[in-house]
């Protein structure tokens, strides 16, 4: 009887982790919404990081109550994200909004942050004039 009962909660908790909405955006909180939007990046192949992360802040910048964007993002898995973003940033370039201006359309933004993302990444070289200017001393 010990060993079907250990079983059993094994089993439940299995079953209940696995269906949880683990792709999906938690909209309870702007903090629950968050850490599973961070979840859900780190998890996201390196071409839909880009799209997914300038998707949930496009809706934040249209939609800024909480309780609205919340409704708007809750629930929603990155490929949905992605679109809904898409639809945000053609409306909101339609009606003049400054800072889509510059870009020809959704994939020439995307464009644009993946080249500036692939800058940050790249090391520097160190200056070899820096090694004699260390701070650290010889004791």
């Amino acid at each position: 009887m010990r060993i079907f009962s250990i079983i059993f909660i094994s089993f439940s908790i299995l079953l209940s982790t696995g269906c949880s909405s683990g792709g999906e955006i938690n909209g309870r909180s702007f903090k629950t919404a968050l850490d599973s939007v961070k979840r859900i990046k780190g998890r996201l192949p390196q071409e839909k990081r880009i799209a997914f992360e300038l998707s949930f802040w496009a809706l934040r910048t249209a939609y800024r109550n909480n309780s609205e964007f919340l409704d708007i993002v809750g629930g929603k898995s990155p490929d949905e994200l992605i679109e809904v973003g898409k639809e945000v940033f053609e409306t909101r370039k339609a009606e003049g909004f400054k800072e889509y201006q510059q870009y020809a359309n959704w994939d020439d933004m995307i464009a644009k942050y993946a080249r500036e993302r692939e800058q940050q990444n790249i090391k520097k070289k160190r200056d070899p004039r820096d090694k004699e200017n260390s701070v650290l001393y010889k004791l």
